[in-house]
């Protein structure tokens, strides 16, 4: 009889899996295993028997400026928008929640604020990337260049200072190569950040206050609380917000499409390889090399999330 209800028990646990785990098939992993045999091909799209050639397309990447261009991009986002995201969001968390004046309680109004650095994950990334486009415009009306152009007019040759208005802009954020990847890089940061903040704010909601209180009461400062106390304790928290930025650093292409000049331009200063994808794809129609790309990309995420998580286990503390 325990033995039957087992068997019951586990054909109504298969029966409900059977579908998404179907799926899961279908949709997420049969297209992985059909990348891997296009990149291995000559299609463009319109024959119903590819021609197979091997390894040409990733021998031709070797060769292609542009995807290394792409892939250059791809790891700079890789090392900063970790980096500069989690280390911003970890300082707003922490004074959200542990920065007020009165022992170890957050700000005032510390909810508003949650609310408002979340904000930005509301809005589609089309919709930020149109936003930016707005507000990196090289004219007067855009949001920076606009203040910039106004005080080159203040203190240019008729006014007190001896410098010209073309000293205070109008800067090509979008337009100029030195320039637009930093500003991609800043939209990113600016999307990714106030998620983070909401994410480290409820692994310090988690964290006993009683253990704040203790290392205050042993002479620690903020500083201190922040280093030994708070960081220590939400590290299996960072560990995964590191993976996740990773991964939106390898996988960035919305922003990138629909904000720079020439989709990646100017010059392929902002290009990324999931760009360079879905050109060769669907402008150039070179579906097994842009297979080829989507292979290596493939490997690049997987290859990053398996080493961050191995670079950075450490003991579990317990609480």
């Amino acid at each position: 009889m325990v033995l039957f209800n087992r068997y019951r028990r586990g054909l109504f646990i298969t029966s409900f899996l059977a579908a998404p785990v179907i799926l899961y098939l279908v949709y997420v992993i049969s297209p992985y295993v059909q990348a891997f045999y296009i990149a291995m091909t000559d299609w463009r799209g319109v024959t119903a028997a590819p021609n197979f050639i091997g390894l040409d397309n990733f021998e031709r990447l070797l060769g292609d400026n542009v995807f290394w261009k792409a892939v250059t991009h791809n790891v700079a986002l890789l090392v900063l928008l970790p980096v500069i995201t989690i280390v911003i969001a970890l300082f707003f968390a922490f004074l959200l929640n542990v920065g007020g004046k009165q022992g170890v309680s957050g700000i005032r109004g510390s909810g508003f604020y949650r609310v408002v650095f979340f904000f930005p994950q509301v809005l589609a990334v089309t919709i930020v990337a149109v936003l930016f486009q707005q507000v990196f415009r090289p004219d007067g009306s855009g949001m920076l260049n606009g203040p910039l152009m106004g005080l080159g007019q203040v203190f240019g040759p008729d006014g007190r200072w001896p410098l010209t208005a073309f000293e205070f802009g109008p800067v090509g954020f979008l337009s100029d190569p030195d320039v637009a990847f930093w500003s991609v890089l800043g939209v990113l940061v600016w999307q990714a950040v106030g998620f983070y903040v909401v994410l480290f704010s409820a692994g310090l909601a988690s964290i006993p206050k009683d253990m704040f209180e203790a290392a205050q009461i042993d002479g620690a400062n903020r500083v201190t609380l922040f280093f030994r106390v708070t960081l220590p304790l939400l590290w299996d928290t960072v560990q995964v917000a590191w993976v996740y930025l990773g991964i939106l650093a390898m996988d960035v292409f919305a922003i990138v499409w629909v904000m720079t000049d020439q989709q990646g331009g100017p010059d392929w200063s902002t290009t990324v390889m999931a760009a360079e994808i879905y050109r060769n794809a669907f402008e150039y129609f070179r579906f097994g090399y842009a297979s080829a790309l989507g292979v290596v990309m493939f490997f690049f995420t997987v290859g990053f999330a398996v080493l961050s998580l191995r670079l950075s286990r450490r003991e579990r503390i317990e609480y």
